[in-house]
């Protein structure tokens, strides 16, 4: 028999701003139902567990360089945990959200740093439920077993259906890159500093070919 998962941690898939403020994108409000609709499904267990909760993970993840962070109460996790507690779910676990994190390796790490996970000891009978596309959900799983020392029958997927189309080799790249660049990391700070420090040497690349790119314009 699968286990449940009373713990759960939802992915984060983009916040629109627009004229009418800001909202979630189909994505993301489909990761939030998928959500929902496992807690239901497990009531009966939610209810049972001392320590059931839900985490919704997410900052300001596809705003535009520059862009102002969204106002408080306009953060991905926390438009997700909004449209959580308006289905009815705080009836049956705490919901917590985590807003600052901008990739999914931040998802995972600043939820440990901020302790939203509880002190529950996750196991192949009490897993943490992991809710997010199918696609993704390998990358989480590789990042999970770095940041949280959970692999395995530790972690629960609870796949999310619907549209969400991402090239399966851009994908497949970006978990090599994860298994490359993490190399030998295991604690949520060496992995943040990590990608920092990857991000700072993909923003040179792109500017030392973004400046040799003009230059061969010039020329031609």
């Amino acid at each position: 028999m699968t286990p449940t998962a009373t713990v759960l941690l939802v992915f984060g898939r983009g916040v629109v701003a627009d004229d009418h403020g800001y909202r979630l994108t189909a994505e993301g409000v489909a990761r939030t139902r998928a959500a929902v609709g496992y807690v239901r499904a497990h009531a009966a267990e939610f209810r049972a567990a001392p320590d059931a909760r839900v985490v919704f993970t997410g900052g300001w993840p596809h705003g535009p360089a520059g862009a102002p962070d969204p106002p408080a109460g306009c953060r991905e996790g926390e438009l997700m945990r909004a449209l959580a507690r308006d289905a009815g779910l705080d009836a049956y676990a705490r919901l917590d959200a985590e807003t600052r994190s901008r990739t999914t390796l931040q998802n995972l790490a600043l939820t440990v740093q901020d302790g939203l996970l509880g002190a529950a000891g996750f196991t192949a009978a009490h897993p943490l439920g992991l809710v997010s596309h199918p696609w993704h959900l390998p990358r989480i799983r590789l990042l999970a077993a770095r940041a949280l020392g959970l692999r395995g029958a530790q972690l629960l997927d609870v796949p999310v259906t619907g549209p969400d189309a991402v090239p399966a080799g851009r994908e497949r790249a970006a978990r090599v890159a994860c298994r490359i660049g993490y190399l030998g990391l295991r604690t949520p700070e060496a992995l943040l500093r990590r990608e920092r420090g990857l991000t700072r040497a993909a923003h040179r690349v792109e500017r030392l070919l973004g400046t040799r790119g003009f230059g061969a314009r010039r020329a031609g």
